[in-house]
Parts: C-alpha cells; sequence; structure tokens
C-alpha cells in the first residue's frame, strides 16, 4: 500500500500542479511525512491520509484505488465534455465538491447521449440538494431528535416498501390479465 500511496500522491499533485511545499502546506504536515510517502519509505497513517485528502480536496479513496483503474474517469470525462464549460458559467455550483462528485457527475448520461448543458446544471442541482438534505440529516440524528427522526424514517421507509410492493403486484396482475 506505501507504494501505491506514494504514486497516488503524485498523481493528485501533477493534476493539481502542486509541489512538496504546497501539499505541506495544504494538508497542514511534516515535510518528511510528505517527502516519506512519495518515496515509498513511509507508512502513512489513516489520519495521515485523511488529512491530506482534506488539504488536496479530493476523498481518502484517491490514495487507496490502484492508479490502473482510474482510466474509467478519462472516458467519462471525454464523453462528457459539456461539463468543464457549466463548470467554468456557474462556478458557484461546485462549491465544496469532491473529486468523486465530478466521477459522479461525469458518469451520468441524458436522454439520448451525453449531458447537454442544462442537463448537467440540473444534476448538480440534484447533486448539492441531496447533500444538503444528507448534511440536515446528519445533524439531526446527532441531535435529542435524532429518536424522532429514526422514527419517521422508519415510517417512510415501510411506506415506499409497501408502495413498491402494491406497484409490483399491480405490475404483476396486468401481465396475467
Amino acid at each position: 500500500m506505501v507504494e501505491k500511496t506514494g504514486e497516488n500522491l503524485r498523481r493528485v499533485m501533477s493534476r493539481q500542479g502542486l509541489t512538496v511545499g504546497d501539499v505541506v502546506r495544504r494538508a497542514r504536515l511534516d515535510r518528511r511525512t510528505i517527502q516519506g510517502i512519495l518515496d515509498g519509505t513511509n507508512k502513512p497513517h489513516p489520519r495521515t491520509i485523511g488529512r491530506l485528502a482534506s488539504g488536496l480536496g479530493v476523498t481518502v479513496d484517491e490514495f487507496y484505488v490502484d492508479p490502473a483503474q482510474l482510466l474509467y474517469r478519462r472516458f467519462d470525462r471525454q464523453t462528457n465534455p459539456v461539463i468543464a464549460e457549466v463548470v467554468d458559467a456557474r462556478p458557484e455550483l461546485f462549491a465544496e465538491w469532491t473529486e468523486a462528485d465530478f466521477d459522479e457527475l461525469h458518469s451520468r448520461f441524458g436522454t439520448g447521449g451525453p449531458l447537454t448543458p442544462e442537463g448537467a446544471v440540473k444534476a448538480v442541482e440534484a447533486m448539492n440538494s441531496k447533500r444538503q438534505l444528507h448534511e440536515k440529516l446528519s445533524l439531526l440524528l446527532e441531535s435529542s431528535q435524532a429518536d424522532v427522526v429514526r422514527g419517521m424514517l422508519d415510517v417512510l421507509y415501510q411506506q415506499v416498501v409497501a408502495d413498491k410492493d402494491r406497484v409490483a403486484c399491480d405490475g404483476e396482475r396486468t401481465i396475467r390479465s
């Protein structure tokens, strides 16, 4: 894993145009630590990986993935070049986005092919809305209202499952008729 971590750190640095000094400042880590990761002589602690990811604006997965598995990302970016245009035109939509968020967006397709600018904006807004909802839910689950929230979620979940079952049964009856 040490070698993979160093390779992945080099890849992220190259993609972002960073020097070792930049990484030290952004991740608030010691230069020897960064150099050891790059050289493969330092097995980084998970906390160190977390600080690197946070400081460089990527997910921790970036440091564990086999670089050969990243080819799909380049393909997705080539099939959806319009997303770069949307990023340039509407940068406010992408505040606090991670590489994983961009990967998800690039992997989406609209009706009939790659996303259009309008479709990309709608997808970004939906992803941002979902993220905000997750943040609110996380906060509520850590509050004194956690039991109430869990109960409400259970009731809603059971209702959705029952609706799906009912639709599936109605579909079977229609096919048999």
